[in-house]
């Protein structure tokens, strides 16, 4: 008598173990869907830049997503090598939102926007929707521009 309660309280146990493990497997392949269609909300931004005088030095391109940050601390850049006296760049796996790309002809590949003594820049420079700054630089407002599907960017400098 006593092993027919065991079976039986073992068979329970045994279903009980094969359900936590159908619920388990479920789940994990819920959250594998759901982070699938996350990574899928990313585009690219192909940066043509053109009006470089030269293939002397270096472009370097910063994309901003945020506008207390812009011209300081950049979500994503690159350096670019010139050839024929332009640039062309694709930043890859970047999500929908808002952003804003500024570039700069680094002649002297110093890695920096040399300036004059009042500030302003000796470098050839530029940004998205070729933004120009009224005495001082672009501002955000002006550069910025909406990312909802893979897109290009044609920057004058």
């Amino acid at each position: 008598m006593y092993s027919y309660f065991v079976e039986k309280k073992s068979l329970k146990n045994l279903e009980t173990t094969h359900m936590k493990k159908i619920i388990l497997m479920t789940a994990f392949i819920f959250s594998g869907f759901f982070t699938t269609n996350a990574q899928e909300e990313t585009f690219q931004i192909t940066v043509f830049i053109s009006g470089l005088d030269s293939n002397e030095g270096q472009v370097l391109i910063a994309l901003h997503n945020e506008k207390a940050q812009f011209l300081k601390t950049d979500f994503k850049n690159a350096i670019t090598k010139i050839t024929d006296k332009k640039v062309t760049y694709t930043f890859k796996e970047i999500p929908k939102g808002e952003y804003a790309i500024a570039v700069f002809h680094d002649k002297n590949s110093n890695k920096k926007m040399d300036v004059n003594f009042f500030g302003i820049p000796k470098e050839a420079y530029g940004c998205s929707n070729n933004a120009k700054g009224f005495m001082g630089p672009p501002k955000y407002e002006d550069a910025k521009f909406l990312l909802t599907e893979n897109s290009s960017m044609r920057i004058k400098i």
